[in-house]
């Protein structure tokens, strides 16, 4: 199955075989979101997926995470600042309630994004845009996902240098 790393996103992810994969972190896998509506738009998953939640880490591996959260996110602020004028900030958001693995969201927000939209959760965009083709992740994204996989490398090698 061509897609089969969307049921497994995980394992396919330490197997090597997620095309979504932007960089290996210290707990997880930076990966770019299968949509694009909010260019950027990135995903923290963690490196066990019998993991379920936060408090399921040992202290240490949830600061890990917690801290590649905080990388990932400064990374797509840093591109989306670069790319884009109308960029406002990044939304980070730890859920759980669909995927049945812990996983952070890291969600640019944009001026240009309709004011009753822009003041609430991403979740209220309309659902068209979560499986419109238009906004499908694809190679006119790799020029973006280069860039924040540079800006974790860059971060890493920042936080590696203190």
């Amino acid at each position: 199955m061509v897609d089969g790393w969307r049921t497994d996103r995980i394992g396919s992810a330490l197997r090597g075989e997620n095309p979504t994969v932007l960089r290996r972190l210290n707990a997880g896998f930076a990966v770019i979101g299968d949509v694009q509506f909010l260019p950027g738009y990135s995903v923290l998953l963690v490196d066990d997926p019998a993991v379920d939640r936060l408090s399921d880490l040992t202290r240490d591996k949830r600061l890990a995470f917690l801290s590649d959260m905080d990388r990932l996110g400064e990374a797509v602020e840093r591109v989306s600042r670069r790319t884009d004028p109308a960029f406002r900030r990044v939304n980070l958001e730890i859920l759980g309630n669909t995927d049945g693995f812990l996983h952070a969201h890291v969600w640019p927000r944009f001026a240009w994004e309709p004011d009753e939209l822009a003041r609430g959760p991403v979740w209220l965009h309309p659902k068209g845009r979560w499986t419109d083709r238009e906004y499908a992740l694809g190679p006119r994204h790799d020029p973006l996902r280069e860039a924040i996989g540079e800006e974790l490398d860059r971060l890493h090698s920042a936080d590696a240098a203190q």
